[in-house]
């Protein structure tokens, strides 16, 4: 069974600002540079420019900021007797052990596992497609769109610490105060959430069977 065509053999090109179709595009083979976008005037590309590049970069940044986002701690608990100082993994635990084991669950999952994941997949559909892979290419499609869903639900822990340090307010009896940790995790999920969308998921089907 013959493939598809793609969309560049049949001389179409969609703008990557407002999505119009445009046609009348030269074949793959010569793209004319500065053709703009009819609708918008934005100039129109195959593949987002320079996207490799771009997401490695902001990956790698993502993963050195989120050592720190993890060693050092983002949250101060100070009542009359105690101050806490709190990481992420600490956090953790000490709702595990004061009975909270769902919140525990919900806050490991969304600030190390979701983090984790999206370090591995990208790093994973990066390499694929730099080595020109046509290894399980609807699976990986799949697997771009599953780390664009659960991204933004890493900034759980970011959410939390505001809203305490908004509503815990008594002064003397209790205080939470942010701590530089939470910082550098912001950054590290605001450095990977523009890296999925820095990469290009057309790059996964650029190579298809090497045989046509």
């Amino acid at each position: 069974m013959n493939a598809l065509p793609r969309a560049g053999e049949l001389g179409l090109i969609a703008c990557h600002v407002c999505g119009e179709v445009c046609g009348g595009v030269p074949g793959e083979g010569g793209m004319p540079a500065g053709l703009a976008c009819p609708r918008c005037g934005s100039t129109l590309h195959r593949r987002k420019p320079a996207s490799y590049a771009r997401t490695w970069a902001l990956l790698i940044a993502a993963f050195i900021l989120y050592i720190p986002a993890n060693l050092l701690p983002i949250m101060r608990t100070a009542s009359l007797h105690d101050i806490d100082d709190n990481t992420i993994l600490s956090g953790v635990v000490e709702l595990w052990i004061k009975g909270s084991p769902d919140l525990a669950v919900i806050v490991f999952t969304a600030s190390i596992v979701v983090p984790m994941l999206k370090f591995f997949s990208l790093g994973t559909l990066l390499l694929s497609c730099q080595r020109g892979s046509d290894w399980a290419q609807p699976q990986r499609a799949k697997l771009y769109r599953l780390i664009e869903f659960i991204g933004y639900w890493s900034m759980l822990d970011v959410f939390v610490v505001a809203l305490l340090t908004a509503l815990v307010r008594f002064d003397v009896l209790s205080r939470v105060e942010p701590l530089p940790g939470v910082i550098f995790f912001g950054l590290t999920v605001v450095l990977t959430m523009l890296a999925s969308i820095s990469f290009d998921p057309r790059l996964i089907w650029d190579v298809r069977n090497a045989d046509e």
